[in-house]
C-alpha cells in the first residue's frame, strides 16, 4: 500500500463503520464502498460482485470499466458451478477469472486486488479493484484491508436484509390491499393497529376513523352466533395455545344503520416464548352464504311440500280403487284415475322444473332455434288450456302477418304455458284471459293478461326469484315458485326481456320481449 494513503487508513474505516449504521440502500451502498476501495488501494477501476442466495454471481456494482466488458464477465459468472463451500472453490475461481481478465485485457499493464466478503462464514460478495502497480502489502495492510473487508461485507449484509424487508413488506401492503375480506391486526390492548380497504368499505369509514381504536368500539356483532365473541373468548381462555383460531358470526353493526352478515377469523400472532404480539382478524361478508341457506331451507320446505301433495292423492286414490270389499262403478274408476293421471302430470312438470332450474344454474340450459310463429303456437296453446278450464274465456290477439322469429319453440312454449297456466291459477273466479302480440321495428312483444286480483306492486321486484311466491299466493295456490324463474332465464337465453305491467286491482298482465334478428 502507498505511504502516503497510510495516514487515511483510520478514516477509511471510520467512514465504513459509518455506512454500516447509516446507510441502507443496497445500491448507493456499493458505490460507496467502492469509491472507498479504490482510493484505499489507489485503483483506477474495480467492481463489487455478489452472490445470490441460492448461489449464482452477478456485477452489482463498478467503477470506470466498459459495459461491453461487464457484461462479458457476467456470462463468465454464470458459468461458475455452485459449490456448496463457495469460500474454498467459487472465490478462487472468481479471483482467477478477474486476474486473468485483468492480465489479458490490459496486455500486463494492471495487476488487481480482491477482498472477499465473508459474513459468519457465509460468502456474500467480493471487491475487485484494477491498479497499475505490484500489490505487496505488509502485516498492518493486510489486516487493514481484512477489517475493511468485514465491515463492508457486513454492511452490504444489512443492507440486502432491509433490502428484503422492504420487498416483503411491499408485498405485504400488496396483499392486504388487495384482499377481498377485510383485515384488521390487533395490539395486545385490543387496539386496532391496521385495516386495509376492504375493511374500510365494508364499514364505510375511513382508515383514522378505525385506527388507534379499541375492538369493540369498531366491531359490534349484532346476535353473534352461539353468543360468542372475541372478549367473551379471552375471558374463558383464548388463546390456550399459539394455533388457537377463533371463528365467529354475527351481523356487524354500521354506521348507515343497516347490518352486514360476517364471519370473523382471528387468529393469534406470538413469539417463540408464547408470548401475544398481536391477534390478526379476517372478516368475510357472508351475505350469500345466508341467502343460500334461506334459500336452501326454501327449497326443501317447498319440494317436500308440492311432492307430499300429489303423491298423498296418488296414493289415497289407488288405494281406495283397490279395495276389495268395494265395488265401484264406471264413473267414479274415470274420476278417479283422471285425478291421479292429473297429479302424476303435476309430478312429471315439478321435476322438469327442478331438472331445468339446475341446468340453468350449471349454466347448461340448451336453446335449440328454429322459424317460430308465434301467433300459431300461442293458439295452440290456448286451444289446450281451453279444456282445462270452464271459468275462463281464453282470447288470442296477434295482429295479422305477425313475423316469424328464430326461436326455441319448446322453450317458448314453456314460456306461454307457464303465463296461461298462472292467468288461470290465480283468477279463480274466472274471467277472460288474453294472449296478445306486438310488432316492433326490432322485437316482438307477448303478453298474457288475466283478470284476477292482480300482483301486489311490493311483489312485482321479486315474482321472477327462484322458489319466491307472494304470501298470499303460498296460502291459496299451489306451487313451487320456479315457474317464472325458468320463464326469464329463457327469454333472457333468446336476448329478450320479461316484465310485470303494474295493474293492481285490474288483473295481472306479464309481458315479454323477443327479438326478431
Amino acid at each position: 500500500m502507498l505511504p502516503d494513503l497510510r495516514v487515511r487508513q483510520r478514516d477509511y474505516l471510520l467512514e465504513i463503520s459509518r455506512a454500516i449504521t447509516q446507510e441502507l440502500n443496497l445500491d448507493t451502498l456499493l458505490a460507496r464502498i467502492l469509491r472507498i476501495s479504490a482510493e484505499m488501494l489507489a485503483g483506477q477501476a474495480g467492481l463489487i460482485a455478489l452472490r445470490e442466495e441460492m448461489g449464482g454471481w452477478t456485477v452489482s456494482a463498478s467503477h470506470g470499466i466498459p459495459h461491453a466488458f461487464l457484461r462479458y464477465m457476467d456470462r463468465l459468472f454464470s458459468e461458475i458451478p455452485v459449490e456448496e463451500d463457495p469460500a474454498r472453490a467459487e472465490l478462487p475461481e472468481i479471483n482467477r477469472l478477474l486476474q486473468d481478465l485483468t492480465h489479458t485485457a490490459s496486455l500486463g499493464l494492471l495487476t488487481g486486488v480482491g477482498l472477499p466478503l465473508i459474513v459468519r462464514k457465509q460468502v456474500i460478495g467480493v471487491i475487485f479493484v484494477f491498479r497499475n502497480y505490484p500489490g505487496v502489502f505488509s502485516a498492518n495492510d493486510t489486516a487493514l484491508l481484512q477489517s475493511f473487508a468485514d465491515q463492508a461485507a457486513i454492511a452490504v449484509h444489512n443492507a440486502r436484509l432491509y433490502t428484503q424487508i422492504s420487498h416483503e413488506k411491499q408485498r405485504l401492503d400488496a396483499l392486504l390491499d388487495s384482499a377481498a375480506d377485510g383485515i384488521f391486526i390487533l395490539t395486545t390492548d385490543h387496539r386496532i393497529e391496521r385495516c386495509n380497504p376492504a375493511l374500510m368499505r365494508m364499514l364505510n369509514l375511513s382508515a383514522e376513523e378505525i385506527r388507534g381504536k379499541k375492538h369493540h368500539e369498531v366491531i359490534r356483532l349484532i346476535h353473534p352466533k352461539d353468543g360468542q365473541t372475541l372478549e367473551q373468548a379471552e375471558s374463558g381462555g383464548w388463546p390456550l395455545t399459539p394455533n388457537a383460531v377463533l371463528y365467529v358470526e354475527g351481523d356487524l353493526a354500521r354506521p348507515s344503520g343497516v347490518p352486514l352478515p360476517v364471519g370473523i377469523t382471528y387468529a393469534p400472532l406470538v413469539n417463540p416464548d408464547g408470548v401475544l404480539l398481536n391477534i390478526v382478524a379476517t372478516v368475510r361478508d357472508i351475505t350469500r352464504f345466508r341467502e343460500a341457506e334461506e334459500l336452501k331451507s326454501t327449497f326443501i320446505s317447498v319440494v317436500s311440500h308440492e311432492l307430499k301433495t300429489p303423491v298423498a292423492l296418488i296414493k289415497g286414490y289407488v288405494s281406495t280403487l283397490r279395495r276389495e270389499d268395494a265395488s265401484w262403478d264406471r264413473r267414479i274408476v274415470e274420476d278417479s284415475l283422471q285425478v291421479i293421471e292429473e297429479e302424476a302430470d303435476r309430478l312429471t312438470e315439478l321435476i322438469e322444473n327442478l331438472l331445468d332450474a339446475s341446468r340453468l344454474q350449471a349454466g347448461a340450459l340448451a336453446i335449440n332455434s328454429s322459424d317460430v310463429a308465434i301467433d300459431q303456437l300461442a293458439e295452440r296453446i290456448a286451444t289446450r288450456f281451453r279444456t282445462q278450464t270452464n271459468l275462463h274465456t281464453i282470447r288470442v290477439d296477434f295482429p295479422a302477418d305477425f313475423p316469424v322469429i328464430l326461436a326455441d319453440e319448446h322453450r317458448i312454449s314453456q314460456v306461454i304455458s307457464n303465463l296461461l297456466s298462472n292467468a288461470i291459477k290465480y283468477s279463480p273466479q274466472g274471467g277472460e284471459i288474453v294472449i296478445s302480440g306486438q310488432v316492433r321495428p326490432n322485437q316482438v312483444i307477448i303478453c298474457v293478461s288475466d283478470q284476477g286480483p292482480g300482483i301486489a306492486p311490493d311483489d312485482i321486484p321479486h315474482v321472477f326469484d327462484r322458489f319466491y311466491r307472494a304470501s298470499n299466493a303460498a296460502r291459496t295456490t299451489k306451487g313451487a315458485g320456479l315457474g317464472l324463474y325458468l320463464a326469464r332465464a329463457v327469454v333472457e337465453a333468446h336476448g329478450g326481456q320479461i316484465w310485470v305491467e303494474p295493474r293492481r286491482g285490474d288483473g295481472a298482465r306479464i309481458c315479454f320481449s323477443l327479438p326478431r334478428d
